[in-house]
């Protein structure tokens, strides 16, 4: 019984400690840019001509 109670609490610690690990280093994603990209499309459809862009 003592060596399960032992396991338990070695997986709880070691829980807590991806937890913390995680909360620390799991949030590092790459800083958001805007970006602007000029595209031509053919007989200029979609370029704002005032139609509904429907074909």
């Amino acid at each position: 019984m003592g060596r399960i109670f032992k396991l338990i609490v070695i997986l709880v610690v070691l829980g807590a400690i991806g937890v913390i690990g995680y909360a620390y280093l799991g949030d590092m994603g790459a800083d958001s840019q805007q970006q602007h990209i000029e595209v031509t499309l053919p007989d200029g459809i979609g370029a704002g001509g005032g139609g509904t862009g429907a074909n």
